[in-house]
């Protein structure tokens, strides 16, 4: 096991709270037509084989809805998540915050630490995550510098509560714009795959490091005009609509309800 590494422990009860990345946006479910796999889906196998190896049983919900700024996912998500009496805890969020110039990442950071200390409370570990370095995405790049405050604000409060952080600041091979979806926002399967196995290895299980970490093969040079192209398409499809939904104040999550959100039976196949 790597120094950095806790020393793994079984789970039984894992709850996942957070926004989009969460709920496992952009990496369909080929048995639920609509709905979402994800990293925490994909943890959530993982743990489930490590349970059921030590013979014991496990269950697994996912709180998580896309659009949610962090003083939901604080407030009647993780409400929702310590009524269910969990032994570990994801909580990712901050990023739709992150994105509005006129945050307070200091106010953010506060907000979370609050509630990482009521889950410790319970007893239960925490796992949190840092935000991806948005060193070359389009438009979401302005935002770099908050993101990567509210990076080290994580690092703090795990260190005071001894919480863990998956550090996807650093995990350099999902910068790759193959890693991510169309609009450019959220991840493909492949990127989840691999921020599962990143997590996996931060909660102290063994993983074969170059199968998550190692980049992609270089891609072949795409002609100026494609880009160009490539980028005007994302605006008109993407971009645009967002700013749209800013503006009447709406969020593409307002009618939407958690995919699982209730500590159910998980079969280590399932996902």
């Amino acid at each position: 096991m790597n120094a950095a590494q806790p020393a793994p422990r079984i789970w039984t009860r894992y709850v996942a709270v957070g926004d989009s990345f969460t709920e496992g946006m952009s990496d369909p479910d080929p048995q639920v037509p609509g709905q979402y796999v994800g990293w925490a889906d994909r943890l959530a196998v993982e743990l489930a084989r490590y349970a059921s190896d030590a013979g014991q049983s496990f269950g697994y919900a996912n709180l998580a809805v896309r659009g949610r700024l962090l003083a939901d996912i604080v407030g009647p998500q993780l409400d929702a998540a310590l009524a269910l009496e969990p032994d570990l805890v994801s909580i990712v969020g901050g990023g739709n915050d992150i994105l509005r110039p006129s945050v307070d990442v200091e106010k953010l950071a506060g907000w979370l630490e609050e509630a990482v200390v009521r889950i410790r409370e319970t007893g239960a570990d925490v796992l949190m995550a840092t935000p991806f370095d948005p060193v070359g995405a389009p438009v979401v790049r302005a935002a770099r510098g908050r993101a990567a405050n509210f990076a080290a604000l994580v690092w703090g409060i795990a260190q005071r509560h001894g919480a863990r952080v998956l550090d996807q600041w650093s995990l350099t091979a999902v910068r790759d714009w193959r890693m991510w979806a169309e609009d450019r926002i959220h991840m493909t399967a492949e990127g989840h795959r691999r921020v599962a196995l990143a997590a996996l290895w931060t909660l102290g299980h063994p993983t074969d490091e170059a199968d998550w970490r190692t980049p992609l093969p270089p891609s072949a040079p795409v002609p100026r005009r494609e880009v160009l192209a490539g980028n005007a398409k994302w605006a008109r499809d993407y971009l645009a609509p967002w700013v749209q939904r800013r503006l009447r104040g709406e969020s593409s999550g307002d009618l939407l309800t958690a995919k699982r959100p209730d500590v159910t039976p998980f079969d280590q196949q399932e996902a």
